[in-house]
């Protein structure tokens, strides 16, 4: 009897990654995806969202048995009542988990064996935006810094590059900001200054793996 292994690295379906990336080249009207979600206000600042169906490969997609549902809210300083992160905080949750995503199937693709991927995501917002009390700071993050640790079965060198090819959607998105960003060269107290989109690197092997940090100034 012949058995087939299943071809899977790092959690992902390898065959099925490369069957999907086939499938996009072969008919690129696949490609476009629409994601949704709908929100109801609760109370004050709180309100919960729900996630469920999408649209794509060409058809609405069902599959998801039961909806995902998210609180948000302000914490007290912030005139909220702490029901639920902050939206702009789900959205450095968005930033981590995407890239880190991104990096595990780009690992699963070059045959890299990943044994820990973990992040911090940290952005910096002033109040002058959002209160409009200043009409040269933005309303939003002003900067956003992503920190990686990763670990795997692969030289340094071949850690960071998974960290630096992941975060490339990121790097248009900060180009387009740059375009339409208003002068403001005001730097708050803990400001640390912008870092390009490469990676920093401290290496040292443990566990019979490589260890790779890297830091990324994504906007």
């Amino acid at each position: 009897m012949t058995t087939t292994e299943n071809p899977t690295r790092n959690g992902v379906d390898v065959a099925t990654l490369f069957a999907t990336v086939d499938a996009v080249k072969a008919a690129p009207q696949i490609a476009q995806f629409q994601f949704r979600a709908s929100n109801d206000w609760v109370s004050g600042t709180h309100s919960r969202s729900v996630i469920q169906g999408f649209y794509g490969a060409g058809q609405e997609d069902t599959s998801r048995p039961e909806p995902f549902e998210y609180d948000a809210d302000h914490p007290a300083v912030l005139v909220g009542s702490n029901q639920g992160p902050t939206p702009v905080e789900f959205l450095l949750h968005a930033i981590a988990a995407c890239l880190t995503a991104g990096l595990a199937n780009i690992a699963a693709a070059r045959g890299i064996t990943l044994r820990r991927v973990s992040s911090t995501v940290e952005g910096d917002i002033d109040l002058l935006g959002i209160l409009g009390l200043s009409d040269r700071v933005r309303n939003g993050y002003r900067q956003i810094r992503v920190h990686f640790d990763v670990e795997g079965d692969a030289s340094p060198e071949e850690l960071a590059a998974l960290v630096e090819r992941s975060p490339r959607p990121l790097r248009r998105l900060r180009r387009a900001r740059q375009r339409h960003r208003r002068p403001d060269r005001r730097r708050h107290p803990g400001h640390r200054g912008r870092r390009a989109c490469g990676p920093a690197l401290g290496t040292g092997d443990r566990r019979g793996h490589r260890h790779v940090r890297a830091d990324l100034a994504p906007s």
